[in-house]
Parts: C-alpha cells; structure tokens; sequence
C-alpha cells in the first residue's frame, strides 16, 4: 500500500513539498451525473429555466470553481492553470447531463483536484439553476476519468457497469431513480458552431419552446435538438432544421441568426 503523502511521520496533516519534482505538462479529465425531472432537463437544455441559461451559468461556474480550489481543498497547491474547459452531454433517455470537465498546467503537481472540483461545482450550480422546477435533482458519480503528465503518468478510469445491481423505476415526474451512469473514458468534444448553437438557443427562449415539444411538431427525434444545443453535433441535419422552422412558423435563417443566409 502506497504511504499517503498528506500526512507526516506523525500522522499530522501538512502540504507535500514538491520543490524537487521536475515541472511537466500536465491533464486531468473529471465527470459528474446530475439526473432531472424531465421538465428540469428540458429547460437546462433549452434556456428555459426559472434563472436563465441553465449551462452558460455550470459552465462559468465550474471554471471558476477550478481556478479556486486550493481555497477549497486546503493542502492543494496553488498552481497556474493553462486551462480549464467544462462541457456537457446529454442522456435524454434518462433526463440526465453528464458533465466533463478538463484541467490542464504545466507544474510539479497535477490538476486532478481542479477537474474535480470543476466538474461538482458546476453540477451544483446545475441544481441551483433548476431548482425551482426540481428539487429531487441528484449528482451521482463524480470521479476522475483521466490524468496524465507527472511521475505516476498515465491513468484511465474503467467504464462502469449501468444500474446492474438493481431495477430502475421512475418517479410520478418523469425523473430516472438514482444509479450509476455509464461513463465513458473521452475528454469533452469539440464545440464548433458555437455562435449558430447560441443563436437557436436564444430563438428557443424567446419562442418559450421546449426541445421535446418543439420536436414532436416537427415529426424530428428530440435528441438532434440536444445534440446540437449541447456541441455534441456540430449543426443540425438541413432536412431537421426545415421542418423546425415550418414548425414554428420561421424562415431557417431565423434559427441560427447571422448563422445562416
């Protein structure tokens, strides 16, 4: 068993001394589940929540959060960050949003702890933003995904098993009981379209539509829209994007803004 470097020959707490470890390039990729009602996960999805744009608010929170953590997390060191990225990923089966958060730095400790506490932090600003419309919201299985650089290298997570052990029945809200979620070992995908995305965003809030309702109408999976509201896709189908618009009575051009001429 390795000793554990927090703690002296005393058993005191104290700050490891890493004066002679050799500065590297350091990665460090953390996931958290938050599961939702599927009004919750509606509105976090669609910026219809009671406080607004339910993931611009994670998102800004969970980078903040990481650049504060040796203020939360007492012995960690204070380190210069080079980034720190949080994305999120949808699972509408279950009204659930996985959320990814990446750190990286080049110094002589890793940023596993700031990916962390990124990662949780904005789950719970996820919960703080929904609240009002779902208090039962539950943050499951935050953990570390991967890490690299530094004397220990490389380190990967094992994917975990979904909900084996035991049945999950749903609540009278449409919200999944608590279990385990399957995690995949990937760090966030990229977010081309970004301004297109912001700007459907915001055409669904002015518009008060919900994606579920919305793609009904439109005869179209729901998941295309939370795909391309969460970056997962990169633009929506054109055939989709049509018959959204007939749906809500639009010129396409009217769902991306600027975005499409």
């Amino acid at each position: 068993m390795n000793k554990l470097s927090h703690l002296d020959e005393h058993g005191a707490a104290r700050m490891v001394d890493v004066s002679a470890k050799e500065t590297t390039d350091r990665e460090a990729v953390a996931e958290a589940f938050i599961v939702l009602s599927q009004e919750a996960f509606e509105a976090a999805l669609s910026a219809d929540a009671p406080k607004g744009d339910v993931l611009a608010a994670a998102r800004l929170a969970g980078i903040m959060a990481a650049k504060k953590t040796p203020d939360l997390i007492p012995l960690c060191h204070q380190i210069a960050l080079t980034k720190v990225g949080v994305d999120f990923e949808p699972d509408a089966e279950r009204n659930a949003l996985r959320i990814v958060a990446t750190a990286k730095t080049s110094a002589q400790t890793g940023v596993e702890m700031e990916a962390l506490v990124a990662a949780s932090v904005a789950a719970l600003t996820v919960y703080d933003m929904v609240k009002a419309i779902d208090h039962g919201a539950t943050i499951e299985n935050v953990r570390l995904v991967t890490k690299t650089g530094g004397k220990s290298g490389t380190y990967i997570a094992t994917k975990r098993a979904v909900g084996a052990q035991r049945p999950r029945p749903t609540t009278p809200r449409g919200r999944a009981a608590p279990a385990t979620l399957m995690g995949e070992v990937a760090g966030p995908r990229q977010t081309d379209g970004a301004k297109e995305r912001e700007a459907f965003r915001a055409f669904m809030t002015n518009h008060r539509l919900r994606a579920t309702d919305w793609a009904k109408q439109a005869g179209i999976p729901a998941a295309l829209i939370y795909a391309f509201l969460t970056g997962r896709a990169r633009s929506l189908p054109a055939d989709a994007a049509e018959k959204l618009a007939r749906a809500a009575r639009v010129r396409i051009e009217d769902l991306f803004g600027k975005g499409r001429r």
